[in-house]
């Protein structure tokens, strides 16, 4: 899978300001159970149910690093896609995600800089209850290429 030639994403040329993109995730345990596994993140408030409830939490939630992880992940594979680099990002977490929520994502871009080759995204994350959870802004390098090599 890793060495599977790819078809690379939109050229900045396709990209045009208003586009939107909609993208909804259910979080699992699967999701979860990777996610620690991968970084080794122990965080009580994460996985342990007696410990969270203590908190103003009262449940475990989701680390907020597995939020931004599908938001890079949908820049990759959907807005502009294959081949594009995310240069920055400025995140705000309005409320937590809790285990077994659904975030529906909207991506828009905002602004398209061809001369600098950078597009401005910008991303609100919305829970199961329509509540506002994140919002983000990045700036992304769509993938660059040239006409031969976009075969």
């Amino acid at each position: 899978m890793l060495l599977k030639k790819r078809k690379l994403g939109r050229k900045i040329e396709d990209i045009k300001a208003g586009e939107k993109l909609s993208l909804t995730e259910k979080i699992e345990d699967k999701d979860l159970l990777l996610y620690l596994g991968l970084t080794n993140d122990a965080n009580p408030l994460y996985i342990q149910h007696d410990y969270a409830s203590q908190t103003p939490f009262e449940k475990p939630i989701v680390p907020s690093v597995m939020l931004i992880g599908i938001i890079n992940s949908a820049i990759s594979k959907y807005l502009p896609g294959p081949g594009s680099h995310i240069l920055s990002q400025d995140v705000i977490y309005h409320k937590p995600v809790y285990h077994y929520g659904t975030i529906k994502f909207i991506f828009e871009v905002k602004d398209v800089d061809r001369d600098q080759q950078l597009v401005q995204i910008h991303v609100i994350g919305e829970n199961e209850d329509n509540e506002l959870v994140l919002e983000a802004r990045l700036k992304v390098c769509p993938p660059r290429f040239s006409d031969a090599a976009q075969g």
